[in-house]
């Protein structure tokens, strides 16, 4: 079989789960915006049909979903450049999805992790929605034909699903058609610790909201935040090997290099050396300029939500031009009579 050449397109999503923190913005947002600028097709999708696996309240899902299309744009984001549009509004992705059920297999599935940790010790009691979660997502990635998708490590599993589903989807029909998509690995701090406990994910589930900087927060509330960061009491080490051991502060140090676009060496060599006392005023101002305007523009989108649901809309329409004609030939290739 000849190998078919498929055009560079990042695909990548992020659920609307409410309480977008700077985790979401270095893990995810910032990343995406960089990307938009690189010359390939990028398309970004809230997934409220991932989000569903467990159960939400559905005006809190409207809102949530609507904030995270707030927080892409004031991120950065040009929905004129990118495609951004939720999940929803596509149905090419859950007709895909089917497809890919009856491609994937059960062993596959219960080999995932992320739905042990979800699920926790009463499985049974999960969602099928839960337990399939990872067709729908490879779905999600190959209905656009992606090349590239930026994952964090949580998904990386997932990511290698979606690689096994297009490889047996091209093996058992005898064509080369879904790509077998590659990830786009992390740079610096993509991966955000708590404020207050450097060993753990800043989350927006943590009780203490001081362990986190909301993309909501002003310019005081960062400030503050960063200024009463847990710390050590050892001065920044003059090398990134000196960080070992001290989670605390190679938290801190990697925000640092990711708002300042920096590699991690490049800031040891310029704050090393410095005290906690020195550092945090640093870090808060480039937080507060890189952030303060993020919350700001959130805020002022989300007054208009009619002109969000337009851009949705919008994103949808275009995203669906590129969808439909893929599984049509999905379905052609299975054998779908009228495909």
């Amino acid at each position: 079989m000849a190998e078919v050449v498929h055009t560079p397109r990042v695909f990548s999503g992020i659920q609307p789960s409410g309480g977008l923190t700077l985790g979401n913005y270095l893990g995810a947002m910032k990343r995406f915006v960089d990307m938009q600028g690189s010359g390939i097709e990028t398309i970004y999708c809230m997934v409220d049909l991932h989000a569903i696996t467990v159960w939400q309240d559905p005006d809190k899902l409207r809102h949530a979903t609507r904030e995270l299309c707030a927080g892409f744009i004031a991120s950065g984001l040009d929905p004129s450049k990118s495609i951004l549009f939720n999940q929803s509004q596509v149905a090419e992705h859950t007709q895909l999805a089917w497809i890919f059920n009856c491609v994937a297999r059960m062993g596959w599935m219960k080999r995932m992790t992320q739905f042990k940790d979800k699920a926790g010790k009463n499985a049974e009691n999960a969602s099928l929605g839960l337990f399939g979660y990872p067709a729908l997502m490879a779905a999600d990635i190959l209905i656009y034909h992606a090349t590239h998708v930026p994952v964090g490590e949580d998904q990386k599993q997932h990511l290698e699903l979606t690689r096994d589903i297009a490889i047996k989807f091209n093996n058992d029909f005898g064509v080369e058609f879904f790509p077998v998509t590659e990830p786009v690995i992390e740079g610096a701090a993509t991966r955000v610790m708590s404020l207050r406990d450097g060993s753990k994910k800043m989350s927006k589930s943590d009780p203490s909201d001081m362990s986190r900087i909301n993309l909501t927060d002003d310019a005081d509330t960062i400030a503050k935040k960063i200024r009463k960061a847990k710390t050590d009491p050892e001065p920044l080490p003059s090398e990134v090997k000196g960080l070992e051991g001290r989670p605390e502060a190679r938290n801190l140090v990697n925000i640092y290099a990711a708002l300042s676009d920096q590699g991690v060496d490049d800031v040891m060599r310029d704050v090393g050396g410095k005290q906690f006392g020195a550092f945090k005023p640093m870090l808060a101002d480039l937080a507060v300029d890189k952030l303060a305007p993020i919350s700001g523009e959130m805020a002022r989108l989300m007054q208009d939500t009619g002109e969000i649901d337009r851009i949705l809309a919008d994103g949808a329409s275009r995203a669906r031009a590129i969808a439909a004609p893929i599984l049509q030939k999905t379905y052609e290739i299975v054998g779908m009579v009228g495909a």
